[in-house]
């Protein structure tokens, strides 16, 4: 007997240590062998790159997982108690494995051979989402297990059901509850139903095959058991149950809401980004607060937007996209089907003529409802013949449009008008000239369209808008704003080919002598020419290159007074902010501040600061590569472009702090405007990609866009003198010679000077106006010899035309 208990003793002993070495084993296998739990503590879940205008609104999301983490307080309760109960219904009794469920679930493994209950816990779930593989073994298992207690013994239940939420996937690239609520509903979390609680909380299970979008029915069974669930446990009464069950599965897709319109901006801070930090930008949660002003980037969008369609029914009805037939009411289901497969490109919806009345139409819209145009929306349409001829004055409908034809609609606040998709571009940049900031910028009619953005990659001749430079450079040599130039023909010969080059001006009359602020008003293009050649193309090519423009954008020769370089719509807007803001060179930017996610700040731009005066400590100054009285006299000539000049048409804004400069290009090519106040340059630019004449000039063309645009930015904003600075005086010529006039002259006009540039003595009205090339005029030969003409801007409302590069040869 003795012997036998000493065997049972033994037995128990070593059981014992069995069990210690066991419980050691697991215990150091825990601690040691299994991931460090800390980590969870500060995990980095994959977030997409947000952007954002400098007020705070989002611009774009870029990213594969759409996930927006919340803390555990912002999770709305109901959601909670609809997933414990769903998925895990003692969660917060509890140690991490639900033993009771492991039994259930192995007993019916063992009677069925199937697994017909889940036996994982939420934590369990966590670990394995975050630490192991979906490969389904019983060592795997047996890991999680052990994770699910090592997590439980380092974490709150609160933190571990935050984790679950912001970590699971539901279906449609949605990853967390809050992404799910955007991407199912399009709204935030806390402003959805109970009912739509349950469905999200029902996603777990199968989010590609349950979701309601793929399977609504599935969708909606899975729901209502997950109602069931909340029921049984106690969470809803019965009131608030058979309310939920009557409500229909109502999810769409929709994509996450962005407050602002800015795609182009959105994509160029993505490419920087991407130089930057590279692929990892798609997931770090990155937070980026772009430059952009939201209410100017509105404006732009409306801006270019209504001018570009302005000018594109100025040129005609083009026709329909095509032509569906002859409609009937067994048609309108096939019908929309095919209009929903065409996209609405910045507004203009595709639609489908049903009905021809009198002086209205009315059209099938891709919904399936109709809408009825009225003859305020149609009697535009005057058919386009070609380039340069329009058909009669419609005046009825039947003569615009046929049964079954596929057109686009716009709705107005008068209702819907008919359009078309236009086939010229634009593009509008502003930036602050005080430091660079980029403020508002749009590339394009409409991004989906055309990914091309004009503001920075389209390099084209900005005709007359580069004209000022060219003076500034001849105020920088001593001329000044009454220097007298004679404005007679040019005729330059080509010495490769004998071929002669005649630039005329727009008006192809000839001026004679003509002061430096006339020729600017008015943009002449012989006195420009005439100011290139008597400062020296060496000197100029040198001097415009300080207001940021590279050497091989500059063509070398006399073309270069009209324009014939090539630029971008921002690098011309970089160059007018040096005359906005006293003559520094601030460098433009977009990106301001970076956080990670975390919320810290991980990069902060450091721009240019153009400051003429006392200045913060510890900033980067921009540097000065024109004087101040230099870019006094050039804003003083372009404030009389639109007071007087070509660009007087903006003077109907009522503003007196407005200077700016229009441009048109060789044919008609290109049209644009810059302008600006000592707050804001703004350039705008319309043009065809494949270049081809838009038969209309800068003036009409481009200054009605920024007209529009600068309206709205600078509604309420104060009006700004033109401040002197000392170095500049204002003296009275004589508008004849530009040299000081009698005291008792009754024509005399006033006039702002440099200091060293005053002219002496007085006026004998006798004109000596310069002419570097009057040799030239008189060697011209009467022969009938091929020419290449350079045009100015008309008088008073049109910009000028400009040879290409390749015909400017000397």
């Amino acid at each position: 007997m003795n012997q036998f208990f000493r065997i049972i003793r033994r037995l128990i002993i070593f059981t014992f240590l069995l069990c210690s070495v066991f419980v050691i084993g697991i215990l150091y296998y825990m601690e040691y062998e299994l991931p460090d739990i800390e980590a969870l503590n500060t995990v980095q879940l994959q977030v997409p790159l947000q952007i954002f205008t400098q007020d705070k609104k989002l611009l774009a999301t870029f990213g594969e997982k759409r996930r927006i983490p919340l803390p555990y307080n912002q999770i709305p309760q109901p959601l909670i108690q609809a997933v414990l109960a769903t998925e895990d219904q003692r969660y917060f009794q509890h140690a991490g494995v639900d033993i009771q469920g492991l039994g259930r679930a192995g007993l019916q493994l063992i009677a069925t051979g199937r697994k017909l209950q889940g036996g994982s816990t939420i934590t369990m779930q966590v670990a394995r989402s975050f630490y192991l593989t979906r490969h389904k073994t019983f060592g795997r298992k047996l890991r999680e297990i052990l994770l699910a207690i090592k997590i439980e013994n380092k974490l709150k239940k609160e933190k571990i059901l935050e984790l679950y939420l912001n970590k699971v996937f539901l279906g449609n690239r949605a990853y967390g509850v809050e992404a799910a609520a955007q991407v199912y509903y399009g709204k935030h979390l806390n402003e959805l139903t109970l009912d739509q609680f349950a469905v999200l909380a029902g996603l777990p299970k199968a989010p590609s095959t349950l979701n309601p979008l793929a399977n609504p029915a599935a969708a909606l069974k899975r729901r209502d058991h997950v109602l069931g669930r909340m029921h049984e446990q106690g969470y809803i009464d019965d009131a608030t149950y058979e309310k939920a069950l009557k409500m229909p599965i109502n999810a769409s897709y929709h994509d996450l809401p962005t407050e602002v319109k800015a795609p182009y901006v959105a994509e160029l801070v993505r490419e920087q980004l991407e130089q930057m930090y590279g692929d990892s930008i798609y997931t770090d949660g990155f937070k980026v607060y772009t430059t952009i002003d939201s209410s100017l980037q509105d404006s732009a969008n409306s801006s270019l937007r209504d001018n570009l369609m302005a000018y594109d029914q100025r040129h005609g009805y083009r026709g329909p996209e095509k032509n569906l037939g002859i409609p009937s009411l067994e048609d309108t289901d096939n019908w929309a089907q095919q209009l929903r497969k065409m996209p609405v490109v910045n507004g203009l919806e595709p639609a489908a003529v049903f009905e021809i009345n009198h002086q209205s139409i009315t059209v099938l819209k891709a919904d399936g409802n109709v809408a009825i145009v009225p003859w305020s929306g149609l009697s535009w349409a005057r058919k386009q013949i070609n380039a340069d001829y329009l058909g009669p004055t419609p005046r009825q409908a039947s003569q615009i449009v046929h049964l079954g034809d596929v057109v686009r609609i716009v709705s107005t606040p008068k209702g819907y008008q008919l359009s078309q998709l236009p086939k010229a571009e634009a593009g509008l940049v502003a930036l602050s000239p005080k430091n660079g900031a980029i403020l508002a910028m749009v590339g394009g009619f409409d991004y989906q369209t055309s990914k091309f953005n004009r503001i920075t990659s389209a390099s084209r001749q900005p005709g007359s808008s580069f004209k000022p430079f060219i003076y500034s450079a001849a105020l920088e040599k001593g001329y000044t704003l009454a220097t007298v130039i004679n404005d007679a023909p040019i005729v330059i010969e080509n010495p490769t080919d004998n071929s002669l080059w005649r630039p005329q001006n727009d008006t192809h009359k000839f001026y004679g002598p003509t002061r430096l602020r006339t020729a600017i008003i008015e943009s002449r293009n012989l006195v420009s020419i005439r100011v290139l050649a008597l400062i020296g193309l060496p000197f100029a090519l040198d001097y415009v290159q300080r207001f940021g423009f590279n050497k091989a954008q500059l063509p070398p020769g006399l073309s270069l007074a009209l324009g014939t370089a090539l630029a971008t719509p921002l690098q011309l807007a970089q160059a007018y902010a040096v005359f906005a803001n006293g003559g520094l060179r601030i460098v433009p930017y977009v990106i301001d501040t970076i956080h990670n996610s975390q919320d810290d700040v991980i990069y902060q731009a450091k721009p240019l600061i153009a400051c003429t005066e006392s200045c913060k400590k510890n900033i980067a100054l921009a540097p000065r590569v024109i004087s101040e009285q230099n870019a006094f006299l050039i804003t003083s000539a372009l404030r009389d472009v639109i007071q007087r000049g070509t660009a007087k048409l903006a003077k109907n804004l009522g503003r007196g702090d407005l200077a700016g400069k229009t441009g048109t290009t060789q044919n008609q090519v290109d049209a644009w405007f810059a302008g600006y106040n000592p707050d804001l340059v703004a350039v705008t630019w319309m043009g065809f990609d494949l270049p081809q004449s838009l038969h209309e000039y800068g003036s009409k063309a481009a200054l009605p866009m920024w007209m529009q645009f600068i309206q709205s930015a600078l509604k309420d904003k104060p009006d700004h003198g033109l401040v002197q600075p000392s170095g500049i005086v204002n003296i009275r010529i004589d508008p004849m010679t530009g040299r000081r006039a009698a005291s008792d002259d009754p024509v005399a006009m006033s006039e702002f000077f440099m200091l060293p540039y005053v002219p002496t003595g007085s006026s004998s009205h006798a004109v000596q106006a310069l002419d570097p090339l009057k040799a030239d005029e008189e060697s011209e030969s009467g022969e009938e010899t091929p020419t290449q003409t350079a045009q100015a801007d008309p008088e008073p409302d049109a910009t000028s035309e400009t040879t290409d590069e390749n015909d400017a040869l000397y």
